[in-house]
């Protein structure tokens, strides 16, 4: 566990001097910001503009920062040639992959908790602002359901950043991140092959649509910003039936990751 830890914090170190990690989260600490001079061109709908656009930034960035960073754990190493006095050092090798997993969600965590907290502070200015009308909105400014979004957020950039990871041990960057980006995108629509027997008359094509469904991660159940931008409730027992479920598929991912990473000739 220790070995884990220290290059958890080394990966968290050079993640936080990357380029990338500070453009992106200027970028979303931006849109943000600009969901406020948004919200001014639609009456009496500012806050759910600000809510939904938030909650839309930290995921949208955070998702490049898992898939781009996270291509690059094994890459990098590989191509700095540091890869080879890593893995001479008293260290396994699936201590080196769950160590770098766990830097990286560190690095998203602190992504995720700075773009939380100005989020709250644009929303805390709306709702100063924009008091005497507040009483009208369905929801508070500083709604604490919103956390809940966010929550699921990260759990769905933790499964990204594994698959990130899987890909990185055995394929090139630039396929790493179309496999990446590839996977998300069919996981956020993986609830359409569910229903795919209805839409066509082959058996042998509705058992590979119900094969592919089980497969591919199920994305979309982490997306609860239309509930919590408009007051529905996402319930606790909701909320740990999710994690749980990302927090297997993230542990089917790391072990296949750490067996390839195992048996992989840096020679």
């Amino acid at each position: 566990m220790r070995a884990i830890g220290w290059i958890a914090v080394n990966v968290f170190r050079e993640s936080v001097r990357d380029k990338v990690f500070y453009n992106l989260l200027f970028f979303a600490l931006l849109l943000v910001g600009g969901s406020y001079m948004i919200g001014q061109l639609t009456a009496g709908q500012d806050i759910k503009i600000i809510k939904d656009l938030g909650l839309a930034a930290t995921s949208v960035f955070g998702l490049f920062i898992a898939v781009f960073i996270g291509i690059g754990l094994v890459s990098k190493e590989v191509e700095k040639r540091s890869i080879y006095s890593l893995i001479s050092k008293p260290v396994q090798r699936y201590q080196v992959v769950l160590g770098k997993y766990a830097g990286l969600v560190l690095t998203l965590a602190a992504n995720m908790v700075i773009m939380t907290i100005a989020l709250y502070a644009v929303l805390a200015f709306m709702g100063w602002k924009l008091s005497a009308v507040a009483a009208a909105w369905e929801t508070p400014a500083l709604d604490p359901a919103l956390l809940k979004g966010l929550l699921l957020t990260f759990f769905e950039l933790c499964i990204v950043t594994a698959m990130a990871l899987f890909f990185s041990t055995f394929s090139t960057p630039l396929l790493s991140a179309a496999l990446a980006f590839g996977f998300f995108i069919a996981g956020r629509l993986s609830g359409d092959l569910r229903n795919f027997n209805d839409v066509v008359r082959s058996p042998v094509a509705g058992w590979i649509a119900d094969a592919v469904y089980w497969i591919l991660p199920n994305l979309a159940a982490f997306d609860v910003r239309s509930q919590v931008v408009h007051g529905q409730p996402v319930s606790a027992g909701y909320l740990a039936l999710t994690a749980g479920y990302a927090l297997l598929y993230i542990s089917a991912l790391l072990i296949p990751s750490a067996i390839v990473f195992q048996r992989r000739d840096f020679k």
